[in-house]
């Protein structure tokens, strides 16, 4: 192994077109491999998937196929073109390298596959498109702090009896309305719409390796032991296809790809964005993937002695630094966005993506295919790596896409999976822990309070309602099953141990809302939703999710997984909490400040001590049409009084113990005001009209090579954010950028550069003119060869 790591990292040739895998027509179908190491390549035809001898490798029993050889080309790649019309057959490469050895393998840009990924499926994606899908539009997102995340496990959605679907645990059930419980309440897709956010997270739902997409079709297979009822789907297989056990046919290679399609056209039509939670990290498997026997150790990252490196845990690391890994990557998700209208990506373990490969995706994508794309990922590895240029906490600073905040969710809740307190769990001292990840982490690690995703729990470890009942020492009381892989560690049925558990054992049925747990769990949400930068929600924390204290459920079963949506009916008062909570943040855009100026100059923290965080958003912060908004946050077991801020005589409460929303239900006066216990308050004290929030600045930038990678500006003098301002859009052949400035701005100084500083414009510090009362600005900035270098002619006013 270590000889073919030598060799992998020697000098490779490296391909730069967009053309790689298959490109179909009803003529004629053309072949493309990059296969550098390779003595000869051979295209494989079959007429079938490969499931139906019951084969567990690829090898290929009964269907011999058609071996057609491929010619070697340019830079490493190999082709061929079949003249004829091939949809609905199938293929592989087989590849010889000079020792002998002989691999057959998947294509590594295989956009369709038959079950179990076992063989590439050559299909049309023309025709895969559900009707109407040319005119599929994402819902507009104005600004990335409008989003409102929701993280959510297709089969989970919908499994339960109680979700009244039809295609339970499929991409379907997306496309399923009009669903109710025998109370009246929404359920399915029309619960999320009620609720209020705006993007759902979908976990892993590209093709993975650790569910049999069979057992759906009773063809359950023994010779595949890694296969499970159940899996999150961090074990990636295919890439670019969608995971077919979430396909009602999975069998039939188009239609988990026109499923797909119906579920993200029918989230759209609901006013709901698709995130697209990737895993370029690692791969399920090394040997039995597509990359490492199509090239010897060029995909992998190995540490100094050439083995296999283990940041991911799992056992391997895709090396992203690498220039066809990291075109791989950019062009996969190139291909989901493009293909599939997807509007965002959630990257796991990026930690492990190297920050040039972080960077260039944000930029191309952005440029390349939507402006608008949301762009996060978890800032963490999961074991050491020899990567040295990770993309850690920090690394985001200016560079468009933003990290998960574990600071906050740790001082919010304390630990993870154990005893350990946070603020809304009882302990001292996390205050100003809190009071950071409230101002959108922008005197933490972040530049911008876009840079920050808030939360308290997500699909890993302990959720939340889990959490607070382990920290109150009630998991015995509630007769949580003891759960390892799946399984009871003392054997016996996880359904019967569920069966018998009673997660709400402490909530109060006659006053939901005046449980302890119940208070508690609520005020950790509540401190996400009234914080600067982008919120984030584990799906069913507004229905009081439990998953029995299991704190690792990637294979427990649908008992312990599953979305019960009886709940909805049982916790109402929850529920209308929760959303009330989002119907305050998308209506005050106080909630959503835009940069760290502009949450320097608005906020202010009142306490700041003992179980206490307050805070002021003032002088119509945002440009908020309320004046003053107070914020308390009280996590004592005891009621407290706070002074009020001397703004105002009377101040209107929208939100305290028993509700939440944006309109007033009760008044109070004076110049302090009581919080009971475990609970937040909101409350403003009087509607102002708001001047103009900004004026907008629109950069076109014109260069006649029509290269803008790694171009951007260095702004100043906004008053909102300042710092790195990314192209992100095409016009006219011009990269645009868009700059916010307050209104009172009359000049905004920058700077055109590569990357950070790697280059920049012969010009020094330019300047743009921005007019009294103008509130739109466009300028292009023509670039010139002057003495060797590049330049930047002033600026010209286009419209205003």
């Amino acid at each position: 192994m270590k000889s073919n790591y030598i060799n992998a990292e020697s000098a490779m040739d490296s391909y730069e077109g967009k053309d790689l895998g298959l490109t179909y027509t009803p003529v004629s179908s053309v072949f493309k491999v990059w296969a550098p190491t390779a003595k000869s390549v051979s295209l494989v035809l079959y007429a079938t998937g490969g499931n139906e001898d019951n084969m567990s490798s690829v090898s290929g029993i009964g269907d011999k196929g058609q071996l057609i050889q491929m010619q070697p080309w340019v830079d490493g790649l190999w082709q061929v073109k079949v003249s004829e019309d091939l949809s609905g057959k199938y293929y592989m490469f087989r590849v010889t390298f000079e020792e002998g050895t002989v691999q057959e393998v998947a294509d590594p840009y295989a956009t369709a596959v038959s079950a179990n990924g076992v063989r590439t499926a050559i299909v049309d994606l023309k025709s895969t498109d559900p009707e109407g899908w040319t005119e599929d539009i994402a819902p507009p997102l104005l600004h990335p702090s409008d989003a409102v995340l929701y993280e959510l496990h297709v089969r989970d959605f919908s499994i339960h009896d109680s979700s009244g679907m039809v295609h339970k645990g499929k991409y379907k059930a997306f496309t399923e309305t009009g669903l109710k419980d025998d109370a009246g309440n929404a359920l399915g897709i029309d619960h999320l719409v009620e609720l209020g956010i705006t993007h759902v997270h979908l976990m892993p739902v590209f093709d993975f390796q650790t569910i049999d997409e069979m057992l759906a079709e009773g063809d359950v297979s023994s010779s595949m032991p890694h296969f499970t009822d159940y899996n999150w789907g961090y074990d990636p297989q295919h890439y670019n296809v969608p995971e077919g056990s979430y396909s009602t046919n999975p069998a039939n290679p188009v239609t988990r790809i026109t499923e797909f399609k119906e579920m993200v056209q029918s989230l759209h039509r609901h006013g709901i964005s698709v995130i697209m939670d990737v895993v370029y990290n690692h791969t399920y498997s090394v040997e039995n993937g597509p990359f490492d026997r199509l090239v010897p150790g060029y995909f992998y990252r190995h540490d100094f002695n050439g083995r296999l490196s283990n940041g991911s845990g799992v056992g391997n690391e895709l090396a992203t630094e690498r220039p066809m890994v990291r075109k791989y990557i950019k062009d996969s998700l190139y291909h989901w966005a493009k293909e599939y209208h997807i509007d965002g990506f959630r990257f796991d373990l990026m930690g492990l993506i190297d920050k040039v490969t972080m960077r260039e995706i944000t930029e191309e994508l952005r440029l390349e295919v939507n402006p608008n794309l949301l762009i996060y990922g978890e800032p963490w590895t999961g074991g050491d790596s020899p990567l040295i240029t990770k993309t850690l906490k920090g690394v985001q600073r200016g560079k468009g896409y933003a990290v998960f905040n574990d600071n906050f969710r740790s001082a919010i809740k304390g630990d993870s999976d154990g005893w350990g307190r946070g603020f809304v769990t009882g302990e001292y001292g996390k205050e100003s822990a809190i009071a950071e990840g409230i101002k959108g982490a922008i005197h933490d690690f972040a530049d911008s309070p876009m840079e920050t995703v808030n939360y308290v729990t997500a699909h890993d470890n302990l959720n939340l309602w889990d959490k607070v009942l382990a920290v109150q020492g009630k998991r015995q009381e509630a007769r949580f099953p003891d759960i390892e892989n799946g399984q009871l560690k003392d054997g016996g049925s996880v359904e019967e141990a569920v069966a018998l558990a009673n997660p709400y054992v402490t909530v109060n049925e006659e006053n939901i809302l005046d449980s302890e747990t119940v208070r508690r769990s609520v005020l950790a949400n509540g401190i996400v939703l009234t914080s600067q930068g982008i919120p984030f929600l584990h799906a069913g924390d507004e229905l009081l999710r439990s998953k029995f204290g299991d704190h690792n459920s990637y294979r427990s079963n649908d008992a312990i997984n599953a979305l019960r949506w009886n709940n909805k009916k049982e916790f109402m008062p929850v529920f209308k909490y929760y959303q009330g909570l989002l119907d305050l943040r998308r209506s005050h855009p106080a909630f959503r400040l835009h940069g760290r100026q502009e949450i320097e100059r608005s906020l202010d923290f009142i306490r700041c001590d003992n179980g206490v965080v307050a805070y002021v958003l003032k002088n119509n912060a945002g440009s908020d049409n309320w004046n003053n908004i107070v914020v308390i946050f009280n996590a004592n077991t005891w009621p407290i009084s706070i002074d009020m801020p001397n703004k105002s005589k009377q101040w209107n409460i929208v939100v305290d113990h028993t509700t939440a929303g944006k309109e007033v239900f009760r008044t109070v006066e004076g110049s302090e005001v009581q919080v009971e216990s475990l609970s937040m308050m909101v409350l403003y004290d009087e509607c102002k009209q708001p001047g103009p929030r900004a004026k907008i600045i629109q950069v076109h930038y014109d260069r006649p090579d029509g290269d803008y990678r790694g171009w951007n500006l260095w702004v100043w003098g906004t008053g909102i954010q300042d710092g790195q301002c990314d192209f992100r859009s095409m016009e006219n052949g011009r990269a645009v950028a868009i700059i916010e400035a307050l209104p009172e701005m009359e000049t905004i100084g920058y700077i055109l550069r590569v990357n950070d500083w790697e280059e920049k414009d012969g010009g020094g510090d330019r300047f743009i003119d921005c007019p009294p009362g103008e509130m739109l600005i466009k300028v292009v900035i023509h670039d010139r060869e002057k003495d060797g270098g590049v330049t930047a002619e002033d600026h010209l006013l286009l419209t205003s």
